[in-house]
């Protein structure tokens, strides 16, 4: 037996009462960035995720590829700007983010849950109208001024509306979806969203048990630095207002903020380049992230 595959086994040895606790519910994971990693920890995630699917859970994946995108805008010489964290999109970036999300990194993530043994589908937002998108407006305070301006981030956009029709037949069949995130607009403009958000709308909409954020940080600190365990909603409010909770944290936790409004039981963040992070947060007592619920 593989060193992975001892630690998968250790993990679900005292993991009965979990199992049932999650037995045909919808787990919806996002996993991109910095936690996509390497090609064995792409693998390893991958039969993770078959694993959860086989003991009797629906996972729905939603994957990122900043880095991948990145990578593929510096080889075709072409510049990146961001502003308050989103990438400005114009019309030629978004068919190289299509290319990359939906093409090659979404079949890269379903082809490793299909080799772990379980059967997964890579779509888009855009398949069966499964992301309704509208373009994001953001303002800003001119610093000298204090006028508010408005940023034209391009073809920025955010979920307005989830149809689960497609994501309900593939978890009927038994399917694992894996969910690049673009959506379309009513016109039928294409539009990059950002991954943790279609995480946050996919989530809301299929009502499901657990949300699960891997990023590359263990979860939330509180003013002292210190690691915090779980959060009520309320509590996350007044660490944005208070400053402990700053900066890219931010948007991650009002995404699990705006899931658990719309149904989800209990939203998590956590590290996603530890090994089997998925299976300790849902199988253990610890957990292995900051959860944070109503």
């Amino acid at each position: 037996m593989s060193d992975d595959k001892q630690a998968q086994m250790e993990i679900l040895s005292g993991a009965l009462r979990y199992l049932k606790r999650y037995d045909d519910q919808i787990v919806v994971v996002k996993y991109g960035g910095h936690a996509m990693g390497e090609e064995e920890n792409a693998l390893a995630f991958g039969r993770d995720i078959a694993l959860l699917e086989q003991v009797g859970i629906n996972p729905v994946v939603v994957h990122g590829g900043g880095p991948q995108i990145n990578s593929m805008l510096k080889r075709l010489n072409v510049q990146s700007t961001f502003v308050q964290g989103l990438r400005v999109t114009d019309a030629q970036m978004v068919e190289v983010v299509e290319m990359v999300l939906a093409g090659t990194v979404n079949k890269q993530v379903s082809s490793a849950i299909t080799r772990a043994g379980a059967l997964a589908v890579g779509i888009s937002g855009k398949d069966g109208n499964l992301i309704r998108a509208r373009r994001v407006t953001r303002t800003v305070k001119d610093p000298g001024s204090n006028i508010e301006q408005v940023l034209d981030l391009g073809l920025v956009g955010e979920p307005e509306a989830v149809d689960t029709r497609v994501l309900q037949l593939l978890i009927g069949a038994e399917i694992v979806p894996v969910i690049a995130p673009v959506g379309v607009g009513a016109d039928g403009v294409t539009y990059n969203i950002n991954a943790d958000t279609v995480a946050g709308a996919i989530a809301g909409a299929l009502n499901a048990e657990r949300m699960l954020l891997l990023t590359d940080v263990p979860g939330v600190k509180d003013a002292t630095g210190t690691f915090v365990p779980e959060m009520t909603e309320a509590e996350v409010k007044a660490g944005i207002a208070e400053g402990w909770i700053a900066g890219g944290m931010i948007p991650k936790v009002e995404t699990c903020i705006y899931a658990i409004e719309k149904g989800v039981k209990g939203a998590v963040i956590l590290d996603g380049r530890t090994p089997h992070a998925v299976l300790r947060e849902l199988f253990t007592d610890g957990g292995a992230g900051t959860l944070i619920r109503a």
